[in-house]
């Protein structure tokens, strides 16, 4: 249903790129072929920056890549079986899919017909907000109520809530996703129900799926709230049952916030779960993480040095030489979202100057000056060198090369020589 409603000023919508690509598929007599939808029309309406551009076509996907094509566009076949072509334009890429309408569906994927119908394509998409329509001039098209849903901070399944979720079980996720990043009250009562009855079927979803999506709803500030709910309505024990508690998680979003400091999703994560190596390593192999994500987590857990936010400057460099600035940081982080007094911000806020501005030192010494001062090849060489290290630190990692050789020296004389 058109409405009188349009996007003005959208630098994305005029860009010489989406201008050239809406060209490349409109026919030659000017018939719509064409609509752009989801998150670009959604964020647009509401005020927010707008990521990603989709747009939703009439044509099928081969005659989508002849057209690109044949207007010297690059077109990458990321998911033709269901319709979705890639559009590479000034480097920019542009998701189009095919107006299609589901015919089975499993739980986790679905099989699907192209159609030309707007509003069967309409009808067949998760939550009101992601079904507006826009024509190239800005006009939107809003056939199931999207748009008042959108300006209300509401999140409402299209159709009714069960149907739409045993469509693909990774909806539930969506539901509290966008609940945390869009919604402005509480999450939609006959959604959320619909949501608790068939929290079963997150057992179905793959890791990777589950991953993608909890990550993108761990950067919403009401992340910790949404979270909560999830915990009380059992959502979790399937795909995260190392999540106990929201408090630390709140805490650590309230210092992002209060501070101005970048989201961190991963870190957001850590304080999810349990503070265990045990957490880590399951949640590794349940949800397929990478292995950077993997080693962050492992990193976290397996540390046993602690940090506080009366650390001494020298016990403070001595940790952070120990952990490497990347851990130490974020064991403050998280220990800093553990402490119950707030009055200690100032403290954590200067620790955490000191370890942004450090810079590791490189152990003066080597094997080779081991081996000059008379320890024997082989493991007594890291057992001495690893002393004398040891010292180097109590030293405030002091330069004077003259000192060390004379430590190692003395470490010679005690352990090798004597013994």
């Amino acid at each position: 249903m058109e409405t009188n409603v349009r996007l003005d000023d959208q630098d994305w919508l005029h860009d010489a790129a989406t201008v050239q690509l809406v060209k490349a598929l409109t026919p030659t007599d000017g018939t719509e072929a064409v609509r752009f939808v989801g998150g670009c029309v959604r964020n647009a309406l509401l005020g927010q920056p707008v990521d990603d551009i989709d747009l939703a076509c009439v044509h099928e996907p081969d005659h989508i890549i002849s057209l690109l094509q044949a207007a010297g566009l690059q077109a990458i076949p990321t998911g033709i079986a269901h319709g979705t072509i890639t559009a590479i334009v000034d480097n920019k890429p542009f998701e189009i899919t095919t107006l299609r309408a589901d015919i089975e569906t499993d739980g986790r994927r679905a099989k699907v017909a192209f159609t030309t119908d707007w509003d069967e394509d309409a009808r067949r998409r998760d939550f009101t907000m992601n079904a507006i329509y826009a024509r190239a001039d800005g006009t939107l098209f809003d056939p199931v109520g999207g748009i008042a849903d959108a300006r209300a901070g509401r999140v409402r399944f299209i159709g009714a809530a069960d149907a739409r979720i045993h469509e693909d079980y990774l909806r539930i996720l969506r539901f509290f996703r966008f609940n945390a990043r869009y919604a402005t009250g509480a999450p939609d009562q006959v959604g959320l129900e619909a949501c608790a009855r068939a929290a079963h079927g997150l057992k179905q979803l793959s890791g990777e799926r589950v991953q993608a999506e909890f990550l993108k709803l761990l950067k919403a500030d009401r992340a910790a709230e949404i979270i909560h709910l999830m915990l009380e309505r059992n959502l979790l024990k399937d795909i995260l049952p190392q999540a106990q508690s929201c408090n630390r998680l709140a805490r650590l979003i309230a210092i992002e916030k209060n501070h101005l400091f970048p989201h961190d999703a991963e870190l957001r994560l850590a304080a999810v779960i349990e503070n265990s190596e045990a957490a880590a390593s399951t949640l590794t192999e349940r949800w397929k993480l990478s292995n950077a994500l993997r080693d962050r987590l492992l990193s976290i857990a397996q540390q046993t040095d602690s940090i506080a936010c009366y650390l001494s400057m020298r016990e403070t460099r001595r940790a952070l030489y120990r952990m490497g600035k990347r851990i130490f940081l974020d064991r403050l982080m998280l220990t800093w979202a553990a402490d119950p007094k707030t009055s200690n911000d100032v403290r954590w806020l200067a620790l955490r100057a000191v370890a942004q501005a450090w810079e590791r030192p490189t152990f003066p010494l080597s094997g080779r000056d081991a081996l000059a001062a008379g320890v024997p090849p082989g493991p007594e060489v890291g057992r001495v060198l690893a002393e004398v290290e040891d010292w180097w630190m109590d030293a405030e990692f002091t330069e004077d090369r003259f000192s060390l050789i004379e430590r190692l020296k003395a470490v010679v004389q005690a352990t090798i020589i004597q013994g």
